[in-house]
């Protein structure tokens, strides 16, 4: 005679019954964490390619921007790619994400540093 089938909980092992969280109702994010909003600015700070010089982003010189991320990547031992292409990838991404909150004339600059960067990397 056949055995009458488990429930699915039931066929779970017990080290992982009861594991997954509770569905929360639509529309509703109870207890967010303050930090999972800014994570770009976290990945800016403590980024595991480049440590950057405080305000590097903020400079009014396109040539000192490109120079410093230049310096950080090549003075990194902690990046995955080439010095060149983790400056121009941090310089990217922080463009990427700062989005509208960047002005028009800082947006520019930082598309000159990347002419700049290029350049002095001698990608030219």
């Amino acid at each position: 005679m056949a055995q009458p089938r488990k429930s699915a909980a039931a066929r779970r092992p017990a080290s992982r019954r009861g594991t997954r969280p509770a569905k929360k109702a639509p529309g509703k994010t109870a207890g967010k964490r303050p930090s999972s909003r800014r994570w770009s600015q976290r990945v800016t700070r403590e980024s595991d390619a480049l440590d950057l010089k405080r305000g590097v982003f903020t400079q009014r010189d396109p040539k000192r921007i490109a120079a410093s991320l230049k310096h950080s990547a090549e003075r990194s031992s902690r990046r995955k790619a080439g010095a060149y292409r983790s400056a121009l990838s941090m310089l990217t991404f922080y463009i990427n994400r700062a989005g509208k909150t960047l002005s028009q004339a800082q947006r520019a600059r930082l598309n000159r540093a990347k002419v700049e960067l290029k350049r002095q990397f001698g990608k030219e």
